[in-house]
């Protein structure tokens, strides 16, 4: 039987339980979990700012959960692009995205690829945008 392999991706940064939660939840339909991590650039060109946690930092806190088994640095959001790179069945983000133009795009790229396009449940309040603004009453 052929292994099911998973991909999710993302910033990590200030890495909180709403990452986690995407990272276990996606490890539970999938039996070899791939994460990409968002290279600085890349988040800076779509942010307007750089993480605070640096990429090889975050890259090795996301590296150290057992629930991953592989770490890629990722320069693009084209995930058709990473597709091609290392073939996933099936691609995980929180059910915040459903709905949302970009996606719907995006799963219909993941069928004609052979791969499906996976919602799971988002952690509601909490974010690394959330923590950013909670360190600035300090």
């Amino acid at each position: 039987m052929e292994k099911k392999i998973g991909y999710t991706q993302g910033t990590f940064d200030m890495f909180h339980i709403g990452h986690l939660n995407l990272i276990r939840n996606a490890k539970k339909h999938c039996d070899y979990l791939i994460v990409g991590v968002n290279a600085d650039d890349l988040v800076e060109s779509y942010k307007n700012k750089r993480p605070i946690v640096p990429l090889e930092e975050r890259a090795e806190i996301v590296r150290a959960i057992r629930y991953v088994d592989e770490v890629i640095v990722t320069t693009t959001l084209d995930k058709k692009q990473v597709w091609e790179k290392v073939h996933f069945n099936e691609i995980y983000i929180g059910d915040d995205w459903k709905g949302n133009a970009r996606w719907e795009k995006t799963g219909k790229e993941m069928e004609e690829l052979g791969a499906k396009l996976v919602f799971l449940p988002y952690t509601k309040d909490t974010s690394s945008t959330m923590l950013r603004e909670k360190l600035k009453e300090f």
